[in-house]
């Protein structure tokens, strides 16, 4: 959520920025919410004038009955309770307009950054930089799934029965890994300085209005039938939501945390080949990292958090590529995106295993999370990336790992968390 300020003083910026997001039905917005933000300040405005009067009024009362002016007095005092029901009026105009604003608000994208590439959909990301060499061997890489079967590792079909689509189980030594890719990339993200956490893994309706938009919302929470809880469909938003009301000390900042959960997401729509297996879900789980900063460090904190995904891929031999997403691409509070893709040997091209994102102030915004700094307070700035997603990350590791006699390597960093295991061997 952008600052109502700069709204009322730059309008044209706004719409601007809302065409380059081509989300052109929401340019009426600015000037609705104009209109009512002006309704909203003159009511609160009459409403601090007539409380100054009553109040002027109420001691001028006092006085009259000390000097025994009893009529007038109650002259007075009739005038200030018509006044207080006229007050009441103008509290209730208020809050109704002041909540008109904050609804049309929450649906106005933020700013994005002058280094976003302009563009209406992810088909216009732009690669920024390729690391690692892509290989394609000489034998055939059979689907993902075809892999884990081998090793006895997946079952879609039980999952199937017992949960619907969308759902699995992991077996042996492909559990162990996806467990122990987990493990590895917690301790990775120790070793750069972030605090681990294990977060609640459901969160409030005031929570996940602040952490994203309306549509995103809709599209992806679980909602607790009865109560008013969603599942996480990412450890970020329960994350973020930590520091919800809060009056942060600058000099307690940055905040860097890293955190596993489960994630639920409905992943609504129909979805190509390629997604399916273990690539598209509705239950994963992952490693997050998460920053809450001074709002001239986000910019150099969004370039660390990349290449903290970047490296971790790089040391389990997986080559990946850096892509920065278009303005049609970024969702209505992000600042700034870019997309971590691995190399597929299979597919012979890249596909997505995080993202990061600078959100700006507006999470903040919209939670409240302040800093009280040497010079006053200010909103902070929140970002977020993931470290790694398996099972997705999966695919991309035992294709860029396999032999040719169908056994997987395992990288000598992850070896201490697979009991000492340098490979998967075939089962049948």
């Amino acid at each position: 959520m952008i600052d109502i300020k700069f709204l009322r003083e730059n309008p044209d910026a706004v719409k601007e920025n809302i065409k380059k997001k081509f989300q052109d039905n929401k340019l009426p917005l600015v000037d609705e919410v104009i209109e009512l933000d002006k309704k909203s300040r003159k009511a609160k405005g009459d409403a601090d004038a007539l409380r100054a009067n009553r109040n002027k009024l109420s001691k001028q009362i006092g006085a009259l009955y000390g000097q025994g002016k009893k009529e007038e007095a109650e002259a007075l005092k009739a005038d200030v309770q018509a006044q207080g029901e006229q007050l009441e009026n103008l509290e209730k105009q208020e809050a109704e307009y002041s909540a008109k604003v904050t609804e049309i608000m929450m649906k106005i994208p933020n700013i994005i950054d002058d280094c976003v590439p302009i563009g209406k959909d992810d088909t216009q990301n732009v690669e920024v930089e390729k690391f690692g060499e892509p290989v394609v061997p000489d034998f055939e890489v059979p689907y993902h799934t075809e892999i884990m079967e081998k090793f006895n590792g997946i079952d879609l079909d039980s999952a199937r029965k017992v949960a619907g689509n969308g759902f699995y189980y992991l077996m042996g030594d492909i559990a162990r890994l996806h467990s122990a890719v987990i493990a590895y990339a917690r301790d990775f993200m120790i070793n750069r300085g972030f605090t681990y956490c294990v977060p609640p893994f459901m969160i409030r309706s005031n929570v996940v209005t602040g952490v994203m938009s309306f549509a995103e919302m809709d599209a992806m929470m679980y909602k607790i039938e009865g109560e008013d809880l969603y599942l996480i469909g990412t450890s970020e938003h329960s994350m973020i939501g930590k520091f919800i009301d809060t009056m942060v000390k600058e000099e307690d900042l940055p905040q860097t945390l890293t955190s596993y959960s489960p994630c639920f997401r409905k992943e609504k729509g129909a979805h190509g080949i390629e997604e399916r297996g273990v690539y598209r879900i509705h239950q994963f789980e992952k490693q997050e990292m998460i920053v809450v900063c001074k709002p001239e460090e986000s910019r150099v904190w969004f370039d660390k958090l990349w290449q903290n995904t970047v490296d971790l891929f790089r040391s389990l031999d997986i080559p990946v590529r850096t892509l920065e997403c278009c303005s049609g691409d970024l969702a209505d509070l992000k600042v700034r995106s870019i997309d971590v893709e691995a190399w597929s040997p299979r597919q012979k091209k890249y596909f997505e295993v995080g993202s990061c994102s600078n959100l700006g102030d507006a999470q903040a915004r919209r939670l409240k999370i302040r800093v009280r700094g040497k010079e006053g307070k200010y909103f902070a700035h929140t970002l977020n990336n993931t470290v790694v997603a398996p099972p997705r990350m999966l695919i991309a590791f035992l294709e860029n790992n396999l032999k040719e006699d169908g056994s997987v390597s395992i990288p000598e960093v992850l070896r201490p968390y697979m009991g000492g295991q340098e490979e998967i061997k075939v089962k049948n």
